[in-house]
């Protein structure tokens, strides 16, 4: 690829990354530009199961803020570990798996709008991505702001401090890393128990199969 291509490493983004990482942008810009108001995009129970506004299903995950250091800080975060995540043995070649994936952590955090004070769910969602990563990658150093060093597993942590430090509430953070482990423990270690204990089940949340249609995943991936 060549690096100084904006359009090849545009398309060099696994699919399901560059769409939601797409409808991110595109959404604060019209947000931006007055052509829609962040009014009608974020989480209301009432309106959306009363009022029939269910847009606002998908719309509270993509808003990140107006254009600002906050919003490139959560675009830096969500196109960093989304990609990785899709980029990763897990997911590579698996798109309909990875958007299933997305679509449980978005359907378990749309469950909880009712009981949280969050009217924005995209950087939970980014933060279920981030302890997804920090898991399935527990042996990898990493360092924040050259300031110290830690292992993977205490990332969603260590932003999660940050993000308090910044004046922000530390529930969004926290749902994210609930609905993260949860996901984690579904796939990832019932399938370790399943294998240990001789279990003829070994997935436990399977990818519908219309969704590996759609996105074209072999049936077997």
């Amino acid at each position: 690829m060549n690096g100084g291509d904006p359009l090849e490493w545009y398309q060099d983004i696994p699919i399901v990354s560059r769409m939601y990482l797409t409808a991110s942008v595109l959404t604060t810009a019209a947000c931006a530009l007055d052509l829609v108001s962040p009014f009608a995009l974020y989480f209301n129970a009432k309106l959306i199961f009363q009022k029939g506004q269910l847009w606002r299903l998908l719309t509270n995950f993509l808003f990140f803020g107006m254009f600002s250091l906050d919003f490139f800080f959560h675009m830096y975060f969500l196109f960093r570990y989304c990609r990785l995540l899709e980029e990763g043995p897990q997911f590579r070649r698996r798109p309909a798996d990875f958007l299933f994936m997305l679509l449980f952590g978005a359907t378990l955090m749309t469950l909880s709008g009712p009981y949280v004070n969050v009217q924005f769910f995209g950087s939970s969602l980014t933060s279920m991505m981030t302890y997804l990563w920090s898991r399935r990658n527990e042996h990898v150093r990493m360092s924040f702001l050259g300031l110290f060093t830690f292992s993977a597993p205490l990332l969603p942590w260590v932003l999660v401090g940050f993000s308090v430090l910044l004046g922000h509430s530390a529930t969004t953070d926290l749902i994210g890393i609930a609905v993260g482990h949860i996901y984690f423990y579904l796939k990832d270690v019932l399938a370790q128990i399943a294998e240990f204990r001789g279990w003829t089940r070994r997935d436990f949340l399977p990818t519908p199969p219309p969704l590996k249609w759609i996105l074209r995943q072999a049936p077997d991936a």
